[in-house]
Parts: C-alpha cells; sequence; structure tokens
C-alpha cells in the first residue's frame, strides 16, 4: 500500500475545514463584510499578490532577525546558567519577572527609545522569542544524569569537556523544544511590533485593513500570516531532523511512517 505524506492527514483536514466554511457562508448567505468565503480570501490574495509580498518580506525581515537574535541570547546564557548556580539563583528570577511585563505594553515605549521602523520590530520579536529558548536549554543542560557526570569526572574530564561532550548533546533535543516554541511566536512578535511602529509590514497593512471595515483583506492577511509562521516552523523542524537522526522522536516518527 502506496504511504502517504506525513502531512497529508493535516492537509485533508484544513481542506475540509475550508470547504466546511465556504458552504456555511454561501448556504447561510453570510454577509461579505463579516465572513467573506475562503475562495473570495484566495482570490484577493491572488489578485493583490505583489502588495502582500512586499508586505509579507518587510514582516519576515523583523520575524528571521528577532528569532535568530533570540537564539544567539538565549542559548549562550541558559549554558552560564546552568554551569555557575549564583548567577542562576541572581539571574533568573528577573528573567521570570520580566516575562510579566506584556510586551504589548513595551511596544509604545520601544518607539520612543529607538523610533518607528526595524529595530523596535526584531526587538520585540526577541523579547517574546526569548523566554521559551533560555527555560528549555537550561533544563536540556540539567538533564545530564548524575551517572554520566560521575563517570566523566572520575576519568578525569575537564570541565569544558564536560559541557561540550556531554551537557550540549544532552541538551539538543531540550534546546530544539524551545526553538520550535518560540518560532510560533516570532510572528507575533513581529506583528505586535508593526502595529504600533511601522508603516509596513503585514502587521501595519491589518490595522489598516481593520480601520477600513475590509475584512476580506484582514483575514488574507492572517491567511498569509499563518502561513509565514508555519514555513518558520517548518526550517526549525527541518534543522532538527538534521541534527538529531539519533534521538527518539526522530525513530517514533520513522517508525510511525513506516507503519502506514
Amino acid at each position: 500500500m502506496p504511504r502517504l505524506p506525513r502531512s497529508a492527514g493535516s492537509l485533508i483536514a484544513l481542506a475540509l475545514l475550508f470547504v466546511i466554511w465556504e458552504l456555511v457562508v454561501r448556504v447561510g448567505n453570510v454577509p461579505a463584510y463579516l465572513l467573506p468565503p475562503p475562495s473570495t480570501v484566495f482570490l484577493r490574495i491572488f489578485s493583490d499578490r505583489d502588495f502582500i509580498l512586499y508586505n509579507a518580506g518587510v514582516t519576515m525581515i523583523a520575524v528571521t532577525a528577532g528569532f535568530a537574535l533570540s537564539i544567539v541570547v538565549s542559548i549562550p546564557l541558559a549554558a552560564v546558567l546552568a554551569q555557575y548556580a549564583w548567577i542562576e539563583h541572581t539571574v533568573y528570577p528577573l528573567l521570570v519577572a520580566s516575562q510579566t511585563i506584556p510586551k504589548v505594553a513595551l511596544a509604545p515605549l520601544m518607539v520612543v527609545w529607538f523610533g518607528f521602523g526595524l529595530t523596535p520590530k526584531i526587538l520585540i520579536t526577541f523579547l517574546i522569542c526569548f523566554f521559551p529558548i533560555v527555560v528549555d536549554t537550561l533544563v536540556g543542560f540539567r538533564s545530564l544524569s548524575k551517572e554520566v557526570r560521575w563517570l566523566a569526572k572520575s576519568m578525569g574530564v575537564s570541565r569544558w569537556h564536560m559541557f561540550t561532550q556531554f551537557q550540549v548533546p544532552a541538551a539538543l533535543p531540550n534546546i530544539f523544544a524551545g526553538i520550535k516554541v518560540a518560532s510560533t511566536l516570532a510572528v507575533v512578535g513581529a506583528v505586535v511590533g508593526e502595529f504600533v511602529a511601522a508603516d509596513s509590514g503585514l502587521g501595519y497593512q491589518l490595522i489598516v485593513a481593520n480601520g477600513l471595515l475590509d475584512v476580506e483583506l484582514s483575514i488574507a492577511i492572517l491567511v498569509v500570516l499563518s502561513v509565514l509562521g508555519i514555513l518558520v516552523f517548518a526550517v526549525v523542524d527541518v534543522c532538527e531532523r538534521l541534527a538529531l537522526p539519533w534521538h527518539v522522536s526522530q525513530r517514533h516518527n520513522d517508525l510511525a511512517a513506516g507503519g502506514r
């Protein structure tokens, strides 16, 4: 029996959702200004493709830069926290406290401090993606068993080699788990920044469309934003598969795919 792609089930479910949406709107005579059918939304995306692609590119710059910055900062910080307990006890509560501040409330301050443009969007994306990566990475660095630590120390392994040869490989699954969570938040961060600190991008155009009561364009932008988020997640997922072919989660996926 031919084997279906792993994403086939999700694609079929999504297609059924769009079909139900189309039927409900058509049969129920729902006004287009309240809820346009998906066929109309996709036609709008196609007709305004140049406009949407340009603004999607602007948004993706902020998404990519903020997301990459969060990875570059979060993983080394988690490594330092895992190595020095006194630093963790000092810094970690401050990190937790910082997450109680709504990022939407910070956005206007970012404009005051950094002005309009790309910088506030990158920083807000960074702030939203930062914490999940730190937490998961820190858990990963702590996951090395005591037995392995004792064995390594008994063999005279240095602290640096303990970290690079034992802790980092043990932490990789958790690191990718945190990056995956952050990847779903990166688009959110960029859009929040564009709500208050931009004159272009999908987030800004969403505000404009809502102000004009252009529900069709608003939903079209939401669909494109969802696609962008899925693409970012998919890139991280591919990187995880390449980096962790040995991990139990990848072997489980291969066995599940082979059983179909």
